[in-house]
Formats: C-alpha cells, sequence, structure tokens
C-alpha cells in the first residue's frame, strides 16, 4: 500500500492518505493513545503530539519543534504495516 503525505494549513501537521478506512474520527495524544495500537506507536515518535483519523487518512500533529524529516518516514513505516 501506499501512503500519500500531504502538507495541510498548519505547518506542524500532516495529512497521510492510506486510502482504505481507518476507523474514528478519533483523535488521540500520548496521554489517550494506549487503547490504540496504531495510534500508540504513532505518538511515541519523538516530536509527535497528536494523531486524528477518519475516514482513509490520518493526521499527525507534531511539536512546533519538531522536525518532520524524522517523523514523516516513521508515521509512513507505520501506517504501511498496520493498514
Amino acid at each position: 500500500m501506499t501512503v500519500n503525505v500531504s502538507p495541510t494549513p498548519n505547518p506542524d501537521a500532516m495529512k497521510f492518505t492510506v486510502g482504505v478506512p481507518v476507523g474514528g474520527p478519533s483523535t488521540f495524544t500520548t496521554d489517550t493513545a494506549a487503547d490504540d495500537p496504531v495510534a500508540a506507536e504513532v505518538v511515541a515518535i519523538d516530536g509527535v503530539t497528536s494523531m486524528f483519523l477518519t475516514a482513509d487518512f490520518v493526521t499527525v500533529t507534531k511539536d512546533r519543534s519538531a522536525d518532520w524529516s524524522a517523523i514523516v518516514p516513521a508515521v509512513v513505516a507505520i501506517l504501511e504495516r498496520r493498514f
């Protein structure tokens, strides 16, 4: 499966379209992600603050000081493995 990554109007959020239903709508943070295995993996990535999933995409929000160059490949790998 190919994960398509696209920017959002918020520079601290990226949209990851997976092309299959992901569930939701649900929002997860480091405090609430333990109940969802995918969310737990994604929010465990250094710099990620939350994950929103609905329909066929996931939106990941990062801390302002974090760098997308490290986060994007990690999120893509998780989503390709999980969906």
